[in-house]
């Protein structure tokens, strides 16, 4: 991969930059100019002419300080940059040697010092008097950080315009350089540490590190970080320094490449922006179970982190109400709504408890038990079939043909399909969602699963819920044909020139034993889903490729502060699937919105670029289908377009 080379010589740069660095450091505790020490520390003048003697010897001090690493990247799975390093400068004075300043001269040299730097850099520097002392007092021979983060513009001013005793220190910081894209996968790093200042004590870093607090950067933390180069210094009874050299390079983090697609999941996240004030876009691969995007919106920019963030952009970023810390695709779990009702079908159709022929009435209404569960049109429908019911989304069909099936097999389908287990990404916090069962409703209603119950988990409602990663993942379960992979968002972890250092390999984790008429029925409906003239996901339609999907729409949440989730999950295309996806629009308190008007366009939104350009098919040219025959009591009006 060509940012592998890249990155290699950013890290040659670096190492020949931290040596260049520290040799400035311990410059003024020399009384005659020290040379730049190379890379292979070859000898230098000042160490040739220091005759050493017995007194020397016993009396010199000598310090094996730790070079900080570089982090390996984070890449997509093309190689483009997602996490990456900059060259960063941070201002420092050095103090004289021999360190027999008083308290107000040490006092009286810093401020000038500081005073000069600050007008050159044209902002004001502040640092307390008590950091000043107990700095030069503890580790005088180390140069006292003034200003850190050099922007480039300051840094051009000072560096032909260092004021006697001060030095430019060059470092690296972490960077993300396509900034939001895929910051709540990546996440952010910070310090270890505060600068230290108590004694120099041997194996301290020369500054501190950063570690991953969130995303890729924490899981892969090890792996990123590289291991510590050391450096040597050694000091007479006087404090001259007499030798300096590098004893062992730093060597970067190793870089870890995932299965994203950075431009599916800058057009996820553009969709989302564009159309969703919050929500959710998954897209994964349904011939390996590759993360292709994992897009929550809102979203956050890991930049705000480096090198650190203020606790109260930080404070504002934790108090906003849209939550944009959340990374809503897998670390939050909402009702399904009428999504699940493919897995209800599969269910109904494999138990043999329905037949793909059976007809149930898509009445307005039915009793169960002492209650009256609706359907979302308020229409007669007629008697219809398991495509027609899947194409209308009729909830008062699936209620009956859910009831008739029993919880068992639902519940059994359901977790084949993935739900209420997590997916196993290597990202903290994941949830596993919920798929009910009688011991459930005992622990948190007191009785079993009862046919309301049954009813109500058949149209996705009631305690059930799944994670947008979780539908997207059962999607793509049902678009190969029924093989379970395990779902990867990392390829793999490799050196800076390609070595791989561990590889996650593609894995079937099982086979579900689907028959061919249940799987052509399911994508028979889920095709007139988008297709057909009663259709819920029209707006989900594209010119040059056909689409497969469900809606869905569900209410969760207190009553008084009710919200809904709007969805749209799907394949595509549909004679060979590439893509299985899930997209959730998630609802203001009080709003009315449906997964068809919602989440669909903002599925059209990605892959009309996707396919843009592509031959137009028309729908003759398409595999034959033959649209289903639905009896209507009623027009379809354009707002009932949706579920």
């Amino acid at each position: 991969m060509t940012s592998a080379r890249v990155f290699k010589n950013l890290c040659n740069l670096w190492i020949a930059l931290s040596i260049f660095a520290l040799s400035a450091t311990t410059h003024a505790q020399t009384p005659a100019p020290t040379p730049t020490p190379s890379p292979t520390a070859t000898p230098m003048p000042e160490e040739e002419t220091i005759i050493p003697t017995f007194e020397t010897q016993k009396l010199a001090r000598t310090y094996i300080l730790d070079v900080p690493s570089p982090r390996g990247q984070i890449t997509d799975r093309n190689g483009v940059s997602l996490a990456q390093n900059r060259l960063s400068y941070n201002l420092a004075i050095n103090f004289p040697t021999p360190l027999d300043f008083s308290d107000t001269q040490t006092l009286s040299f810093v401020h000038e010092k500081i005073d000069t730097a600050g007008k050159l850099l044209g902002r004001k520097l502040r640092i307390s008097d008590e950091t000043i002392l107990r700095h030069y007092r503890n580790r005088g021979i180390m140069p006292l950080e003034i200003a850190q983060n050099l922007n480039e513009a300051e840094y051009k001013e000072i560096k032909d315009n260092l004021p006697p005793d001060t030095i430019v220190r060059p470092i690296y910081v972490r960077v993300y350089p396509s900034g939001k894209l895929a910051g709540q996968v990546i996440g952010y790093t910070g310090k270890t540490g505060r600068n230290p200042d108590g004694i120099v004590d041997n194996h301290e870093t020369l500054w501190p590190e950063t570690e991953g607090r969130e995303g890729l950067e924490q899981t892969f933390n090890d792996m990123l970080t590289g291991k510590h180069g050391e450096y040597k210094l050694t000091f007479d009874k006087d404090g001259r320094k007499t030798s300096e050299k590098l004893i062992t390079p730093p060597e970067p983090g190793y870089n870890v490449v995932t299965t994203l697609d950075a431009r599916l999941q800058e057009l996820a996240e553009k969709a989302l922006e564009a159309k969703a004030k919050r929500g959710a876009i998954v897209i994964v691969d349904p011939s390996n179970g590759d993360i292709l995007a994992l897009a929550s919106w809102p979203t956050y920019d890991p930049n705000l982190f480096v090198p650190s963030i203020s606790s109260e952009r930080l404070k504002s970023l934790q108090n906003d109400p849209d939550i944009p810390l959340l990374p809503r695709a897998y670390r939050s779990a909402y009702p399904p709504g009428s999504t699940f009702k493919i897995a209800v079908g599969i269910a109904a159709l494999e138990s043999g408890a329905v037949y793909p022929d059976d007809r149930f009435e898509c009445v307005p209404s039915i009793q169960i038990g002492n209650l009256t569960y609706h359907n979302w049109k308020k229409g007669d429908r007629g008697a219809l079939n398991f495509v027609q019911a899947l194409t209308e989304s009729c909830d008062t069909w699936f209620y009956q043909a859910g009831i008739k099936t029993g919880a068992e097999p639902i519940i059994e389908w359901a977790l084949k399909l993935g739900f209420g287990a997590k997916c196993g990404i290597p990202l903290r916090g994941e949830v596993e969602g919920r798929v009910p069962n009688d011991e459930y409703m005992k622990a948190t209603h007191g009785r079993r699963l009862l046919n309301g119950d049954i009813a109500n988990m058949s149209i996705g409602q009631g305690d059930i819920q799944v994670t947008p990663l979780q539908l997207a993942q059962a999607m793509g379960i049902i678009a190969n044909g029924g093989t379970f992979y395990q779902t990867r968002l990392v390829q793999q972890v490799q050196t800076f020139d390609n070595q791989v250092v561990t590889a996650y390999q593609v894995r079937a984790k099982r086979t579900l034993d689907l028959s061919s008429e249940t799987l052509d029925e399911l994508r028979t409906g889920m095709i007139h889903v988008v297709n057909g003239a009663g259709g819920t996901a029209h707006q989900a339609s594209l010119d040059n490729v056909e689409v497969a999907g469900k809606t869905g729409t569900a209410q969760w949440g207190p009553k008084n502060k009710e919200r809904t989730a709007a969805w749209f999950a799907g394949f595509l295309p549909t004679d060979h699937p590439q893509y299985a996806f899930a997209a959730l629009y998630e609802g203001d308190v009080g709003t009315n919105m449906h997964g068809g008007s919602t989440a669909a366009p903002m599925v059209a939104d990605v892959f009309k670029e996707i396919y843009k350009g592509e031959k137009v098919a028309s729908r003759r040219e398409r595999r034959d289908r033959e649209a289903p025959e639905v009896r209507r009591a009623e027009p379809v009006e354009e707002e009932d377009e949706s579920d």
